[in-house]
């Protein structure tokens, strides 16, 4: 069943009336940093589990002296870790403004992360058609799944941020027309006055998209979110069928 597009009540004018209003469509307190905040240290965990060759920088270590290749491949992750602290240290608790510096950092951090899954994802997709290195099948599925969990949590801080303008324009309630349309937002009835997307709607999206490669419970309504949604599906299905394969070849 297609949800019906959300009515858009006017500004409350009283207690009575603000409770009838759904949270996603008035100022609330912002949403809670930690969410998020684990997500990173997570993805930054994933990256770091990988091999050094599908890292940006740790590819080109045969060209740096002795004793120095270790250090370059931790280069980006540590980039990300220190424009994920600046982030927590200026939102610690809950995220309800938007900075443009802040702003900046966060859309810098989500493609520094988007950058490192492309190549890791595209280093793989070469090894797995070029046969070099020479991969078992349990190390192949171990950095098919690292990459393709890494691309879940990359796309779904991307929906995170781009949202209704992010997370702070949404704690305030700046642009009513979502980008995403949840379930909830379909039928007052279905969640608690008090509901509104948090960061886990986002990754639980991503995820969905990535599993079922289209939507499920959670529709794109404008361009971007369409787009970005087709861009995660493909490189998804690829990924996982490519891996996959080779597995399967290797067993066999």
């Amino acid at each position: 069943m297609t949800p019906q597009t959300p009515s858009i009540p006017g500004p409350p004018h009283s207690p009575d009336d603000e409770h009838a209003i759904p949270a996603w469509l008035r100022e609330t307190a912002g949403e809670p940093r930690w969410q998020v905040s684990v997500a990173i240290a997570a993805m930054v965990g994933l990256q770091l589990a990988l091999p050094s060759r599908l890292l940006p920088i740790g590819r080109f270590e045969m060209s740096l002296p002795s004793g120095h290749s270790a250090s370059a491949a931790l280069v980006l992750p540590a980039a990300q870790i220190l424009l994920g602290g600046i982030l927590f240290a200026a939102n610690p608790r809950r995220i309800d403004h938007a900075s443009p510096r802040l702003r900046l950092l966060s859309l810098l951090l989500i493609t520094l992360a988007s950058l490192a899954n492309a190549f890791s994802a595209g280093s793989l997709v070469y090894e797995i058609i070029t046969g070099t290195p020479k991969l078992t099948a349990p190390e192949l599925l171990f950095i098919g799944g690292d990459v393709w969990l890494t691309n879940i949590l990359v796309f779904a801080l991307w929906y995170w941020e781009f949202d209704r303008g992010g997370p702070g324009p949404r704690s305030r309630a700046e642009r009513p027309h979502p980008d995403f349309v949840f379930p909830q937002m379909t039928d007052p009835q279905l969640a608690r006055h008090d509901w509104e997307p948090r960061f886990v709607d986002y990754l639980y999206v991503s995820y969905t998209n990535a599993a079922a490669f289209s939507p499920t419970d959670t529709l794109p309504f404008t361009a971007w979110p369409k787009l970005a949604m087709t861009l995660q599906s493909l490189v998804s299905l690829g990924t996982a069928a490519l891996v996959i394969a080779r597995a399967v070849n290797i067993l066999g």
